[in-house]
């Protein structure tokens, strides 16, 4: 029996793929490489070069390696973009993902792990001094990103009371960080630690800081961190709560902690001893101000527990990986 990621060749599915292996797990990858890297999935790994939503290509490979369960990374994730071109996404996200269940239900695939995001949320209605938000909090999406996720959460709850697909969904707050081997290599490059890196380096000019008049203490965004292997043994203890025929379930991951985006710069500066020169922008389109985990539910539920939870140690982790590979996957 052998477990099936799609996007395998992404950011947290490279990642998620070594822990599996270093428990002896078979894995499948399947990636269509728009925007993951084949050289982050080992070459002995059988790996398959298509979409999620090819449904001849995913029985055919449910077949031949009798695949029990699904961890699905596959997605477009780029805010800005899903504004710009929310038909791309709906398609990608949504209707991709319609595909792949149903495929995976037609050859007996009852157990499904998702990556969702807390970009489901939308902007937080929650009132301080706490602001966490947990599982309940109402789900009114700001962009077409969080809206195409949302849809698939629903889609997944009707079929499992439809059809008996079980699965948990993981809504995730900022991934970051790296390990030894695998770490961000994305183009265009959205997410602000690889680009505050970059800036350090000299390969940026500056770091875009979008937007400085949230309603905020220092008027950026604030966002919770979380470290990608922390997500990757999330995803682990998520697939083993499933075969032991847990229930299906939403859960939030992150560490509870927000950080606004000078709070994140500075942290950058301590780690890699650089300057690092910074340009206001404008605010982008369907960025909330404050996204701040609460994570009970996963502790409770699957006895996860972070073991990187501070910011500089999330930041020197990914500084060590893009010294090593400062051209990231590319030679």
């Amino acid at each position: 029996m052998a477990i099936l990621v799609t996007g395998g060749a992404g950011y947290i599915g490279s990642v998620t793929i070594e822990m599996l292996r270093e428990k002896g797990e078979q894995v499948v990858v399947l990636d269509n490489l728009f925007r993951g890297h084949r050289e982050a999935v080992d070459a002995s790994l059988a790996f398959y070069e298509g979409n999620v939503g090819d449904q001849a290509l995913v029985s055919r490979i449910c077949q031949e390696h009798h695949i029990e369960a699904c961890i699905h990374f596959a997605a477009l994730a780029y805010v800005g973009e899903s504004v710009a071109q929310p038909k791309l996404y709906f398609e990608n996200n949504v209707g991709q993902g319609i595909a792949l269940l149903d495929s995976l239900l037609e050859a007996g695939v009852r157990q499904f792990v998702f990556s969702s995001t807390c970009a489901t949320y939308g902007e937080p209605v929650r009132m301080p001094p706490v602001f966490l938000i947990d599982e309940q909090h109402p789900q009114q999406p700001t962009n077409p990103y969080g809206w195409s996720k949302l849809f698939l959460e629903k889609i997944l709850s009707s079929y499992d009371q439809a059809y008996g697909l079980k699965f948990v969904a993981l809504r995730y707050f900022n991934a970051a960080g790296a390990t030894p081997t695998r770490g961000e290599d994305h183009a265009p490059e959205t997410h602000i630690i690889p680009n505050v890196l970059n800036a350090a380096t000299g390969k940026l000019p500056y770091v875009s800081v979008f937007g400085g008049e949230y309603p905020t203490p220092d008027g950026t965004a604030i966002r919770d961190y979380i470290h990608v292997a922390d997500l990757g043994a999330a995803h682990i203890l998520a697939l083993e709560h499933l075969r032991g025929a847990g229930s299906s379930e939403c859960i939030n991951l992150g560490n509870g902690q927000g950080y606004s985006i000078f709070e994140l710069i500075e942290a950058a500066r301590r780690v890699t001893g650089l300057p690092i020169q910074v340009k206001i922008e404008a605010a982008r389109a369907g960025d909330p101000s404050r996204l701040i985990a609460n994570a009970e539910k996963a502790r409770a539920v699957l006895g996860w527990q972070p073991k990187y939870p501070d910011l500089e140690t999330i930041i020197r982790t990914a500084w060590e990986w893009h010294q090593i590979f400062p051209n990231g996957y590319e030679a």
